[in-house]
């Protein structure tokens, strides 16, 4: 099998785009085929390096690999035109010189038929493709079967303008042929360009490639995605933290699943199990609430190295100033802090807010402060100062730590939230935050013990 992959570089590689790039890898690794890679860049206006580069970057951060070298369809130009000019010398294509309006007026007449042109001379003609006028060309879709299309109701199709340049369906043709592409695994928006591009393929007398109409991707509102139902590109994911599995993961289940109907899969699993005759017809819907329950599951389940190095590199291209911190930060320290929030995060971005105030101090929320540090509130942090204050460095544990604090709160015949709520916003700076036994022991007793006692001599 030999698939490809052809973005149009017009911005960023949408999340949707990405779900195709994703079905062709696995359709070409899974089978021990090829994925090559081709910019379809003939909008030049459009198009532009920067987002060619951007493109290549997120397929990478996904981990889709391709073979040979990205192919440029601008560079391919004098191949589209030498196949226009083969059809010229064979009359299957001419030159019209017709305008819109005449034919606005050439469909007036001829109600429900597609245009038919009139040859004239190639000064300032564009090209078009003659389509017979009768019989049918069948879509022969793995996913949706048969779908077919009555060619009397198809225009004969514009192919060059007229200065000469291949329009979008003629360059696709050629280029898939030339290429050799075996199978085209596409959006279905495309479906209605298929037709045209197998009247090409007929014209050329080549044989032409399976094809393969996903579903489009839907919001939970069930209208098509977009930046109103959160993140729409590979981009935004990377800079919100999901890990390129977890979402490799998510948008293979987007119109197919497995047979046991099983979540989470490993790229080993996807590769061995993925069919894209098994994709169904119907548009997926993208909920990034799931995606967020399937990259905490991700995350929890790394390893802690691997963890650290991640956090590193997501804090590395958002948040200098912390990745800073952060490496400056002793190893095991590092460990012990990542140890702790493994099981409360679901995206990178939320990990150093969780843990900011284990590496300096922390950002007091004055609202948090006003609603806990009152009344009981001081008195609950002289309480816990005097009954850590006993502790020892070698006792200063959770395990030590917790039982301690649950014995106090009894004693005094304090609620224990009463008790912790104080004590979790004077060494953190607010109300959320790690596990507090686990997070007093990553601080340390002459941390904890200071931050408290500067709780309590502000207190109001």
């Amino acid at each position: 099998m030999r698939v490809r992959f052809a973005p149009s570089p017009t911005g960023a590689l949408h999340i949707g785009g990405a779900r195709t790039a994703l079905y062709n890898w696995l359709c070409a690794r899974g089978s021990g085929g090829a994925m090559v890679l081709r910019i379809e860049d003939t909008d030049r206006e459009r198009s532009s390096e920067a987002t060619i580069a951007q493109i290549l970057d997120a397929l990478r951060w996904l981990e889709l690999d391709w073979d040979g070298d990205p192919v440029s369809q601008f560079a391919r130009r004098d191949r589209h035109q030498a196949a226009i000019e083969r059809l010229l010398e064979q009359g299957k294509a001419y030159y019209d010189s017709a305008t819109a309006e005449q034919v606005k007026a050439w469909r007036a007449v001829n109600r429900g038929a597609g245009y038919r042109g009139r040859e004239t001379t190639a000064d300032g003609a564009a090209i078009r493709l003659r389509v017979p006028d009768s019989g049918t060309t069948v879509v022969d879709d793995r996913i949706r079967g048969e779908v077919r299309f009555e060619n009397r109701l198809l225009d004969d199709l514009v192919i060059a303008r007229a200065d000469g340049t291949a329009l979008y369906n003629f360059a696709v043709a050629v280029d898939d042929a030339e290429m050799e592409v075996s199978d085209v695994v596409r959006g279905e928006d495309h479906l209605s360009n298929t037709p045209k591009q197998l009247l090409v393929f007929a014209a050329l007398g080549i044989e032409p490639p399976r094809y393969a109409h996903i579903p489009l991707l839907h919001g939970p509102d069930g209208k098509k995605l977009s930046k109103r139902h959160g993140a729409a590109s590979v981009q935004e994911l990377r800079r919100s933290g999901y890990l390129p599995e977890a979402v490799r993961n998510y948008l293979a289940l987007l119109g197919w699943g497995a047979d046991d109907d099983e979540t989470l899969l490993s790229t080993d699993e996807l590769l061995r199990r993925f069919s894209i005759d098994r994709v169904g017809r119907s548009s997926a819907i993208f909920d990034e609430k799931k995606l967020r329950w399937i990259n905490g599951r991700y995350m929890r389940e790394s390893e802690l190295a691997a963890y650290e190095a991640r956090l590193a590199a997501h804090l590395e291209e958002g948040d200098r100033a912390a990745a800073a911190t952060f490496a400056a930060a002793d190893p095991a320290h590092r460990r012990a802090a990542l140890a702790i929030v493994q099981d409360k995060a679901q995206v990178l971005s939320e990990v150093w807010k969780l843990i900011a105030f284990l590496f300096g101090e922390p950002v007091r929320d004055d609202a948090a402060w006003k609603k806990v540090m009152v009344a009981d509130g001081e008195v609950a942090v002289a309480h816990t100062l005097s009954a850590l204050s006993a502790l020892g460095e070698s006792d200063f544990t959770a395990a030590r730590i917790e039982p301690v604090l649950r014995a106090l709160a009894e004693r005094e015949q304090i609620k224990l939230k009463n008790l912790l709520q104080p004590i979790r916003v004077a060494v953190s700076g607010g109300l959320v935050s790690p596990g507090l036994f686990e997070s007093l022991e990553v601080l340390g007793r002459e941390i904890s013990l200071s931050r408290l006692d500067a709780a309590r001599s502000s207190a109001p």
